[in-house]
């Protein structure tokens, strides 16, 4: 005589269900074909760009125009670093000198104001953070007369200081910091450390400082690229012996005829430094987005 199970497992549904996607899952064709779209439509005004570059004066005129790049590069970029016009090298050393000095400043003091903001508790602080990020709605055309008027009177126009003085500070650069520290840093690590005796600023370089690299990084590296693609700015304030590079390119276009191969190729010269900065800190730049992105 067979003896029955103490229990009977259940029935199971025989149809198959669904599955479900998790992080480990590879993605479907479709996000590579997105991915690859935006890849092309990212890469394809480098190779625009190159492709005229390499060519002459001629070619973006010739309805028979090759995709092939020409073999004029070399040639077109010696011109422009050549060009006495141009000032190459002066521009590009005024260039990287006010775009460091400035990311610099910008991350220093937009980490100092964010640490105010979100760790500090004083009277008003509130209103004025809203007051500092209402500025970013000011046109900055509107102050472009003043300001030009108040460097004349200093005798710095034509100086690359003129250039650097007022972008010290970033309103955006203080609210990003805000934000984030708000986020990164619990205010238990702050009384912590004021338990053990150190004060404001001591638990700002032990405890805000370390905690800010990522949101720093990618602050600085975004004030870095706005800096040296600025043009608005140093084009009236700067002379043409004494220009960055963003001004030092548009003296190549002459009154009635435009050579495309030689600006396009002073373009890509212009743009090699951004790109080995990428190269060195794209990872910083990445693990700050996804730091800033994800809250606690």
């Amino acid at each position: 005589m067979s003896v029955l199970p103490a229990s009977v497992p259940a029935m199971t549904d025989p149809r198959p269900s669904p599955r479900r996607r998790g992080r480990g899952d590879r993605p479907r064709w479709f996000v590579y074909a997105c991915l690859g779209v935006v890849l092309v439509a990212a890469v394809f005004p480098f190779y625009w760009s190159f492709l005229i570059g390499s060519g002459d004066a001629y070619t973006i005129r010739d309805p028979n125009m090759s995709w092939i790049p020409g073999g004029n590069f070399l040639k077109n970029a010696a011109t422009v670093v050549n060009d006495p016009a141009v000032n190459f090298w002066v521009a590009l050393w005024n260039s990287i000198l006010s775009s460091a000095l400035i990311a610099a400043s910008v991350v220093f003091f937009s980490t100092l104001a964010g640490w105010a903001f979100a760790k500090l508790r004083f009277v008003g602080g509130g209103a004025l953070l809203v007051f500092v990020i209402a500025t970013m709605a000011v046109p900055t055309q509107l102050g472009v007369v003043p300001l030009y008027i108040l460097f004349s009177d200093l005798g710095w126009t034509g100086n690359i200081g003129a250039v650097i003085v007022p972008a010290l500070t970033s309103a955006f650069g203080v609210f990003w910091m805000t934000q984030y520290l708000r986020q990164a840093v619990p205010d238990e690590l702050v009384e912590a450390a004021r338990v053990d005796g150190a004060n404001s600023f001591r638990t700002f370089l032990t405890v805000g400082l370390p905690a800010a690299r990522p949101a720093a990084a990618m602050l600085g590296l975004f004030t870095f690229v706005t800096a040296w693609n600025n043009f608005f700015w140093p084009f009236i304030v700067l002379d043409p012996q004494s220009p960055t590079l963003p001004v030092a390119l548009s003296l190549l276009q002459s009154n009635y005829f435009v050579d495309y191969s030689i600006v396009l190729a002073g373009v890509l010269l212009s743009t090699v430094p951004l790109l080995l900065l990428f190269i060195f800190a794209g990872k910083q730049l990445v693990s700050g987005i996804m730091a800033g992105a994800v809250k606690g």
